[in-house]
């Protein structure tokens, strides 16, 4: 359970944390790797997070930001991304 809620977690600070980059040929949302690897490791197994081992940042797939958006709703109430 905590396992859980750390990794949650750690994917909502990467997304609070994270800044629009430009990733040829289209846009993405980076963020610094300075997490628990165990963590990041697995929201990479699980599709939400990409990047090379030796980058220091990761940039996240749609499924990612759809997740943190969630998460942000959850933990932190602000639900706007989801209001369409």
């Amino acid at each position: 359970m905590m396992d859980e809620k750390i990794k949650e977690l750690t994917l909502l600070l990467l997304y609070l944390t994270s800044w629009e980059d430009d990733c040829e040929p289209f846009k993405c949302q980076r963020s610094w790797k300075g997490y628990n690897f165990d963590a990041l490791n697995e929201l990479k197994n699980e599709g939400y997070i990409g990047g090379g081992y030796k980058s220091k940042s990761v940039y996240f797939t749609d499924e990612g930001i759809k997740k943190a958006e969630e998460l942000m709703c959850r933990y932190l109430k602000n639900c706007k991304s989801h209001e369409k």
